[in-house]
């Protein structure tokens, strides 16, 4: 099967949430809440209001499988503000989160090559994302795995996590 990805659309919110909601679900079934808490997104105002925002911005993009159903989302913009501003043109990974139910088929992947590309069309050598660095630590290798690097630790609150970049030529 092939990933076919487009950018997000009307109606893509509730879409999203419930991508968040199939992740939560499977992370809090490991026992790993650290991430994203034990909730499910859908029903959350917050939660609600950010996706909806990614979506108004522009930078949302969502990964559907050959069947037409969506598999995955990755928002792109401005870095967060609690990361160290880049020092030279780069595009920042906001968000990534793949349906549990198709978890193993290069969704992620195929969305974090779609960010890369769209850096280079827009004349970054950089892309950047940061992650949850709590609990094992699989986050972190799954970005490393695919290209990325560590480049800081940092906390917000309590809250582990870890800036990655990836350079692009």
């Amino acid at each position: 099967m092939s990933t076919h990805i487009r950018p997000g659309r009307d109606g893509d919110v509730p879409l999203v949430l419930s991508m968040f909601d199939s992740a939560v679900a499977w992370l809090t079934a490991q026992g790993r809440t650290g991430q994203w808490g034990d909730q499910p997104f859908t029903g959350n105002a917050k939660r609600t209001g950010q996706v909806t925002s990614w979506l108004d911005g522009g930078g949302m993009r969502i990964a559907e499988r050959d069947n037409g159903q969506a598999a995955g989302c990755v928002v792109v913009g401005p870095a967060h503000d609690y990361v160290t501003p880049a020092t030279e043109p780069e595009l920042y990974v906001q968000a990534l989160v793949i349906d549990r139910c198709h978890a193993g088929h290069g969704v992620g992947r195929a969305l974090l090559d779609w960010a890369a590309d769209e850096a280079r069309a827009r004349g970054a050598g950089l892309l950047r994302v940061d992650c949850y660095a709590g609990d094992d630590g699989r986050l972190v290798a799954y970005y490393e795995s695919c290209g990325f690097t560590r480049a800081a630790p940092f906390t917000v609150g309590e809250w582990p996590g870890m800036l990655l970049h990836r350079r692009l030529s």
